[in-house]
This record gives structure tokens, C-alpha cells and sequence, in this order.
């Protein structure tokens, strides 16, 4: 469930950048519970993981879910950030 604009945009930008590495589901079901993940990503199994995506390449090399903030942190958290 999106609640923020923000929050779909991050959806939606994530899907973009791992959608070459693997498959994307946004808005996943999760049938343990009455809830709903952001991203579930699996990667392609074929295609060895080449790209200049940083981090987000490290995380996506196995099955993982994303969590994009709901509730972005301002300007003071970040720089609070240790």
C-alpha cells in the first residue's frame, strides 16, 4: 500500500535499476501475515550481476525484499547519522 507519492516513486525507481538483474514484484503479498512488502526481488539466475549500481548490486546478487522509507528522514536525522 502506498501512502506517499514519494513512496511510489521509490517503488517505481528500484523496479527500473533491478529490473535488468532479476524479476521485480512491487506490492507483494506476504501470506504469513495480513501485509504487504514493497519490492520482492530474485535475480536472474542466467546473467551474472555486471553493473555500476553500487551497493544495490551487492544486495540484489540473492532473493530479497526492499523497504523503501515511508516517512522520509529530514535533513537534521541524516546529518545526525553516525
Amino acid at each position: 500500500m502506498t501512502r506517499e507519492a514519494h513512496d511510489q516513486f521509490a517503488k517505481e525507481y528500484l523496479e527500473e535499476l533491478l529490473k535488468p538483474l532479476g524479476q521485480v514484484d512491487i506490492g507483494k503479498d506476504v501470506k504469513s501475515e495480513v501485509r504487504e512488502i514493497d519490492i520482492w526481488f530474485v535475480p536472474n539466475k542466467s546473467k551474472p550481476v555486471t553493473s555500476d549500481l553500487g551497493l544495490l548490486v551487492k544486495m540484489a546478487v540473492t532473493s530479497c525484499l526492499f523497504e523503501p522509507f515511508r516517512n522520509p528522514p529530514n535533513e537534521m536525522t541524516i546529518r545526525s547519522c553516525k
